[in-house]
């Protein structure tokens, strides 16, 4: 084992940390606003693989257009999703249970309409930049490094939105306390909705930067949906904070344990983590922390 490969693996780490950071900030910020588990969260991360799939190979767009194009599709299905679906369940009783078994519902319904339209075979979806780096014997596909970058950019944005513009405002206002934000003239049904729209572009994102490392399928959500709620609970659910510090350390630690061990057993130290916060941390790493 050499240095140039422990690098070069927690560089691996980093990328799958970013994308684990993509995914549970979108769960927290539904987590946070709406205080609902999003149960398919994981088939807006889909739909940005496949769409990015449609417009390179289908299409012939350039990856520039492609992945935008793919992203804002997503958006508008999470919004419709929203509007069609959680905003009938709004100020009904049953909130506890009736997201969970809509969302549900809603996964089902996409993975078998992609099943049926595109078919179960994995699809391949071309490098956007090709070649990499290769310093002292570390080898990073560029690829891998735009993951990395546009997952800073884009988790950045969104901090710095929800922070410092009016819309971060209202949504950090529902997410305190809906009432008073309602008699502060805040719409937060308006607040729900393009929530909702952002936290499926967050999804669509991770899986559109994925999908030339990993092939696209129907099925492709499932496991990071998986991912993405441990790395919530680890880092505390509604804490955006610690959505990229939970990504972070699951990334690097399941990078360590394949090095260390065997990829077979990354899983289960993902579990670890998980028990060991839920025993010691029960709110997560920054659970107490607020927007």
């Amino acid at each position: 084992m050499t240095g140039a490969l422990i690098v070069e693996q927690l560089f691996n780490g980093l990328v799958s940390g970013a994308i684990y950071a993509l995914m549970a900030s979108g769960l927290s910020l539904i987590w946070g606003t709406l205080k609902m588990l999003n149960f398919a969260h994981g088939e807006f991360y889909m739909l940005g693989g496949y769409g990015v799939y449609l417009g390179l190979t289908l299409g012939g767009l350039s990856p520039l257009v492609a992945v935008p194009l793919a992203v804002l599709g997503a958006a508008l299905v999470g919004m419709l999703v929203e509007r069609l679906i959680i905003h009938r369940l709004l100020d009904k009783p049953g909130w506890d249970e009736s997201p969970v078994i809509a969302t549900l519902g809603v996964s089902i319904l996409l993975q078998n309409l992609v099943l049926h339209i595109l078919g179960e075979r994995f699809q391949n979806v071309p490098y956007y930049v090709e070649g990499g780096l290769s310093v002292y014997g570390m080898r990073m596909a560029w690829q891998r490094v735009l993951i990395v970058a546009a997952a800073i950019v884009v988790v950045a944005a969104t901090v710095a939105v929800l922070k410092s513009t009016r819309w971060g405002m209202a949504v950090r206002a529902t997410a305190q306390d809906r009432d008073s934000a309602m008699l502060a003239g805040i719409n937060v049904y308006a607040v729900y909705l393009w929530t909702f729209g952002v936290t499926a572009a967050l999804a669509a994102l991770a899986g559109a930067m994925l999908s030339p490392i990993y092939s696209v399928n129907p099925w492709m959500g499932t496991a990071l949906l998986l991912k993405a709620f441990i790395v919530c609970v680890v880092g505390g659910l509604g804490s955006l904070g610690g959505a990229i510090l939970g990504g972070i350390l699951l990334g690097t630690a399941e990078s360590l344990t394949v090095l260390l061990w065997a990829s077979e057993w990354k899983d289960v130290v993902a579990f670890l983590i998980l028990i060991l916060v839920l025993w010691f941390r029960p709110a997560g790493l920054m659970g107490s922390r607020q927007w």
